[in-house]
């Protein structure tokens, strides 16, 4: 199955070729700041994902790779997402063309993990495509290795992706209302919760801030752990991101006041 998004200027298709998925590869370790030599997703493993019915799509600003994504079947008519990254701009176009295969193979959710502590990949998740976290993974991978999350523990948000359903913000107005109960790392509040909301923030960039003062940004981790976990129990789930990096979990039906 082949399927392309065409935008002004970039291409997105799925790529099945080794010279294509080399290339793929190359772009993730761009990304993630490791030697091409070891990349993340090796050419090979992106043949076999390939081979087995799963999907590999780049995107082309002519016939440079600008973003890619992995994907592959799950059960129940169920997709996951391993890995998606996209120079700025591309991210939609890229996650589109991934919704687009697996609305063709027959597929009603996609999920995905990706670090909570990102917040600007938070809004893209939650805000701009309308998935919703609903589960909390603490240090997921165990020590990672690469040039972005080295020296931190590889804690997870999962994401849940109704494919065919419309996006929903969950933007409230309410947050400066809600009583505080945690404080932050840097001192200011870090969460506020009422009845049907819990309001969390996160670092301005945790990437830089995790190469700047790694005790600091694993304060954060913890800190922003403990709340989603406290809620997650509680039967909140993560359901939109503030562009000033706060977070809204929303209580779901039936979980207990």
């Amino acid at each position: 199955m082949t399927a392309a998004v065409m935008t002004a200027e970039v291409t997105v298709r799925t790529v099945h070729d080794v010279a294509g998925l080399a290339a793929v590869a190359d772009y993730f370790s761009d990304v993630w700041h490791t030697p091409r030599t070891a990349p993340p997703y090796p050419a090979e493993v992106l043949h076999s994902l390939v081979h087995a019915g799963g999907a590999v799509h780049a995107a082309y600003d002519g016939c440079r790779p600008a973003g890619a994504s992995v994907a592959v079947l799950g059960p129940e008519q169920s997709t996951y997402s391993l890995v998606a990254a996209a120079d700025r701009g591309l991210g939609h176009a890229v996650k589109r063309a991934q919704r687009d295969w697996a609305l063709g193979v027959g597929a009603r959710t996609m999920r995905w993990t990706f670090d909570p502590l990102v917040g600007r990949n938070a809004r893209f998740n939650l805000v701009k495509l309308g998935a919703v976290g609903t589960e909390y993974l603490v240090d997921f991978y165990g020590p990672m290795t690469d040039g972005v999350n080295d020296g931190d523990e590889s804690d997870r948000l999962t994401v849940t992706w109704e494919l065919a359903a419309p996006t929903t913000s969950y933007d409230t107005d309410d947050r400066d209302l809600a009583p505080a109960t945690h404080t932050a790392p840097d001192g200011g509040i870090l969460a506020r919760r009422d009845d049907q909301y819990v309001w969390c923030r996160v670092p301005d960039d945790i990437v830089t801030l995790r190469a700047a003062d790694p005790v600091l940004a694993l304060r954060w981790r913890h800190a922003v752990r403990e709340v989603f976990l406290e809620a997650f129990a509680e039967g909140f789930r993560a359901t939109g991101m503030s562009r000033d990096g706060w977070y809204t979990l929303t209580r779901t039906e039936g979980s207990a006041v």
